[in-house]
């Protein structure tokens, strides 16, 4: 099986990378970089091949894939800056990327009869509520740019192609890039104290485990609408800061405020961000394992465990 994936220099395309050449599957590797420009960690996707893509551009979408072939795209490339999605002079390009590029993509899939992974978002809906959203929920309202993109997207794929798996995913964190848990880090380096939201409610989701259950996927005709995230129950970014902060051995303090006494972020952002993965299970699929053993692992990985 081969497996194109974009977005490598990100944090899941990187992991995606990795899962397949593990499994011995041929994986190829695709960002907007002219060469691979993500962690050089000496893990096994800086040895496999890369072909630079800029996804917004359609005629070089479909040399590239029709050149590779592959069996299976995993479509990890997206614009995720969310509050830097709402400024005027962004929108266009945020829409090219998530909206336009991933329907490029998928035109292709359809093309050359390849399975799609979409990854998309718990911001597609409108965060209210407390009850978990179920992954054929269709009760879509984005709260902002971002959400409204990536939602642009799925019906891109889910209205093109029928070998399809959109896979909705929350509050990621992994090697690559920037994320939650390395910002809390460094704050809570240089800081005594941290003003964190407690309204709003989620999971995490360590991209490690997330790309073994993708791996697990392509290898079936299970398809459709999943969410997946780490288990271990509903946290607030308030609870997961206090965990980040114990199990790395540091003594900074914690303090509680709602969205609004926050008050710093451009976009709106969900209350309830609570995702069923219940189908998961149904599908038999593995679920990934608890966010608390994720950051355990992945604190590790960074060299602070």
């Amino acid at each position: 099986m081969k497996v194109f994936v974009t977005g490598v220099a990100g944090q899941l395309g990187h992991d995606v990378m990795n899962e397949l050449a593990k499994r011995g599957y041929e994986g190829v590797g695709s960002d907007i970089a002219p060469a691979y420009a993500g962690v050089q960690d000496g893990s096994l996707v800086t040895k496999m091949p890369y072909e630079p893509l800029d996804i917004t551009n359609a005629a070089a979408v479909e040399d590239v894939l029709n050149r590779v072939k592959p069996d299976v795209i995993v479509h990890c490339a997206a614009w995720t800056a969310v509050d830097l999605a709402e400024d005027e002079d962004k929108r266009d390009k945020v829409f090219a990327i998530n909206a336009r590029g991933t329907e490029n993509i998928a035109k292709v899939c359809k093309q050359i009869n390849a399975k799609m992974v979409y990854i998309s978002t718990d911001y597609v809906f409108d965060g209210q509520g407390t009850e978990p959203w179920k992954p054929d929920c269709k009760d879509y309202k984005p709260l902002n740019v971002y959400g409204q993109s990536k939602l642009e997207g799925e019906l891109a794929v889910s209205g093109l192609l029928e070998k399809y798996f959109i896979v909705r995913i929350a509050w990621v964190f992994g090697l690559n890039g920037k994320n939650f848990i390395k910002t809390m880090l460094n704050v809570g380096r240089t800081h005594d104290s941290v003003r964190v939201v407690n309204d709003q409610i989620g999971t995490p989701t360590y991209t490690y485990d997330l790309s073994r259950l993708l791996v697990d996927m392509i290898e079936t005709e299970k398809y459709g609408y999943y969410h997946a995230t780490n288990e271990g129950g509903f946290i607030s970014w308030f609870d997961f800061t206090k965990e980040i902060y114990r199990q790395a051995g540091l003594s900074t303090v914690v303090n509680s405020v709602t969205t609004a006494e926050y008050g710093l972020s451009k976009a709106a952002r969900p209350f309830n961000s609570r995702l069923d993965k219940s189908k998961l299970v149904e599908a038999g699929f593995k679920p990934l394992p608890t966010w608390q053993d994720a950051l355990s692992r992945y604190l590790k990985e960074i060299n602070f465990g």
